[in-house]
């Protein structure tokens, strides 16, 4: 057994050795993350705020219903279908599986969600990289096409699926309208960062041909 003592202790050093090395890289991670997440203006961290609630909601909420075909006969209790039980009181084209919706909401789940995270990692750590402001413009962009077209569907099968003006107003149009605003907001403010940042590499391009 005594032999075996020195090999049990190397092997002890060379655990302790990784374990200070692991906590070494995780303090330097964190406080370059610290540095990186100070550098971030109150805007940006407004932005990561919506990302990451529309990313969660695309992903968890929307996508419990596009792959959910039977949540309404759910009899559990389940937190998740009780929601789309609810809002389909101001919209019964869920409870019916309208084939538009089921695509729409499938289509942002699945694409939209991710991006939406993604958006949140590019602000935050990726800060002043190019695909920053265009991820962000694209995104909304897809916002706003897939809510134009939840409501001109509706508007032309006649707009007639709340149980009362309630929850057409409530559920229907309020809900629904944070990505309208929302969104065109942040297209124009991603417009314009980018519009900067082509006009002033064009004007650095030509002093550079002038030298």
């Amino acid at each position: 057994m005594d032999d075996n003592v020195p090999y049990f202790d190397d092997d002890l050093r060379k655990m302790q050795f990784l374990r200070e090395s692991e906590f070494r890289l995780l303090i330097t991670d964190s406080d370059s993350t610290r540095i990186e997440m100070g550098r971030v203006s109150k805007v940006d961290r407004l932005l990561m705020c919506w990302w990451a609630f529309t990313g969660l909601t695309h992903i968890i909420l929307e996508g419990y219903f596009a792959f959910s075909p039977e949540f309404y006969k759910e009899k559990t209790g389940f937190y998740l279908a009780e929601v789309w039980k609810e809002y389909s009181k101001g919209d019964s084209r869920y409870a019916g599986r309208d084939t538009a919706i089921v695509t729409v909401e499938g289509i942002t789940s699945v694409l939209e969600g991710p991006a939406s995270l993604l958006a949140v990692y590019a602000i935050a750590i990726a800060k002043g990289k190019g695909y920053s402001y265009i991820l962000q413009f694209a995104i909304s962009l897809g916002q706003l096409y897939g809510t134009l077209l939840y409501f001109i569907t509706a508007y032309l099968d006649g707009d007639n699926f709340a149980i009362n003006p309630y929850y057409y107003y409530a559920y229907y149009v309020v809900a629904n309208s944070f990505w309208i605003w929302i969104p065109s907001l942040i297209c124009i403010w991603c417009w314009n960062k980018i519009s900067v940042a082509v006009q002033s590499q064009s004007q650095s391009h030509k002093k550079s041909k002038l030298r």
